[in-house]
This record gives C-alpha cells, sequence and structure tokens, in this order.
C-alpha cells in the first residue's frame, strides 16, 4: 500500500522515533491484510504501557495508513507539541462538549475524509491485573455507527514488558517483542438502523472490544476472563469493602470500650 498524505511533520516524528523503537524492540506484526488500502476507517486497540501508542503508531506508519490518533483539545493550543499535534494531523477531542456525539465530530470528519483513526475504546492503560482488556467507553462504536466505516480490532502485547503499566521503571534487556495482529472489520450492520440509544451504543462496544480480546488470545495463547474489568465496579466494591471495614472497626472499639467499663 502505497504511503498518503504523510506530510512533513510524520516524516519528521518518524525520523525521531523508530530509530530507538527498531533498537528496543523486535517485532512480530500480523494482520496488515486487514487495513483498508482505501477510504476511511477506525481502528480499535487494546492499551496497556505509556510506550504502545509509539510502537502501534509504528506498526500502523508501516501499513501505509498513517494513523490520526483522538488527544485531548488543549494539546493542540500552542509550543511544539501543539505545532507537532497538528502537523501530524492528530484529531483533538472536545470533552467540554455537553453533546456526546459532537465531542467526536472531528473524528467524524476525519473518517469521512478517509482518514485511519484511532480510537483506545477503554480511554486508559488497561487496569486489569494480568493486562486483557477492560471495559470500554463508546467513542469508537459513536463515530462507527456514525459514518459505517470499517472497525478494525487491533490487538498488541509486549510494549507492557518494556515498561509495564503505570510504571516508571523500563525493563529494557533482554530485548522485548512487540506483537500486533489485526483482525477483519468488525460487524456493525445490525446496528445501522436503529437508533443511537446508550443501549445500542454499548452493545456495539461490547462487539468491537470482543473482537479485539480475541486478538489478544491469539497473540497470548490463553483466554482472556469471561467478565471484562470493570473499573468502575471496582471502585465500587472497593468503597464498599473499606465501608465495611471502618464498621467491623467502629463496633470492635464500641466493644472494646464496653468491657472497659
Amino acid at each position: 500500500m502505497p504511503r498518503r498524505r504523510v506530510g512533513f511533520w510524520y516524516r519528521f516524528a518518524a525520523v525521531l522515533c523508530k530509530p530507538p523503537l527498531v533498537v528496543l524492540i523486535k517485532r512480530d506484526w500480523r494482520g496488515m491484510e486487514h487495513i483498508p488500502a482505501e477510504g476511511g476507517f477506525i481502528t480499535a486497540v487494546n492499551h496497556n504501557s505509556h510506550v504502545d501508542p509509539f510502537a502501534y503508531a509504528h506498526y500502523q506508519y508501516n501499513t501505509g495508513r498513517v494513523p490520526r490518533f483522538l488527544a485531548k483539545s488543549g494539546l493542540f493550543k500552542k509550543g511544539f507539541v501543539g505545532a507537532a499535534m497538528r502537523g501530524t494531523g492528530q484529531i483533538p477531542v472536545y470533552r467540554e462538549s455537553t453533546d456526546a456525539l459532537s465531542a467526536f465530530r472531528a473524528a467524524v470528519d476525519a473518517v469521512e475524509r478517509g482518514e485511519c483513526v484511532v480510537f483506545y475504546p477503554e480511554g486508559t492503560i488497561t487496569r486489569d491485573p494480568n493486562g486483557w482488556p477492560m471495559t470500554a467507553k463508546t467513542g469508537a462504536a459513536r463515530v462507527a455507527l456514525q459514518t459505517k466505516c470499517p472497525v478494525i480490532p487491533i490487538a498488541q502485547w509486549g510494549a507492557n514488558e518494556l515498561l509495564p503499566p503505570y510504571s516508571k521503571k523500563a525493563y529494557i534487556l533482554p530485548r522485548k517483542t512487540h506483537h500486533v495482529l489485526a483482525g477483519p472489520p468488525v460487524d456493525l450492520s445490525r446496528f445501522y438502523d436503529k437508533e443511537m440509544s446508550a443501549d445500542v451504543l454499548r452493545e456495539a462496544t461490547e462487539v468491537i472490544m470482543a473482537a479485539v480480546t480475541r486478538q489478544l488470545e491469539d497473540i497470548r495463547g490463553e483466554k482472556a476472563p469471561e467478565t471484562p474489568y470493570d473499573p468502575r465496579r471496582e471502585r465500587i466494591e472497593q468503597r464498599r469493602r473499606t465501608e465495611a471495614q471502618t464498621q467491623e472497626k467502629e463496633q470492635r472499639e464500641h466493644q472494646e470500650e464496653g468491657q472497659g467499663t
């Protein structure tokens, strides 16, 4: 596939980033045949390290379809970072918008212009203890159903072994392998004629994440948990455990005071 609309800034970023990536990480890259040669599309990618956006961008760049990542709109406003974000065609997300779809209007526009738009549906690095994808936000499904574009599920593994999630310590040796596996487009056609309700968006998101998880199961050679890790549910459970421990402590102290009298 020929590279299209790369431009100075993307080539400059490639010159800076590719040499250290090549030195630090071996590559096991598969599934490039599923990347569309033409037209706009979405890639839905799991997220398990602060390094993996660079490693994944290297993979995507080598397919000939350069990735356009979503990023907070504030990063585009000033300085070298802002110039680089604008120059490489990254996509601002306007989180202050009260309209959920208009918050992703730039992503919709990019897909309709024929770009490859990268979504990390989980919204942040996974907090699953074993590195599996978590429950996801609905942004990718919103854009996919709005544009009816292909959604390519992509799993990656290995950048997390170089720099584990939420860690500041890198493990350079032995040299790690970055595994990437792209799958065929996710079939979301059954949702196209439905109203874009919260339930429809959630179901479409689950279909997308199930496809991403299957790709990761293939890479890792093992099965993911039946129920994805849900950080919101975990926070609720942690709060309940804390409250129960507090109540138990108060009851114990009350009993000790009663015995003392």
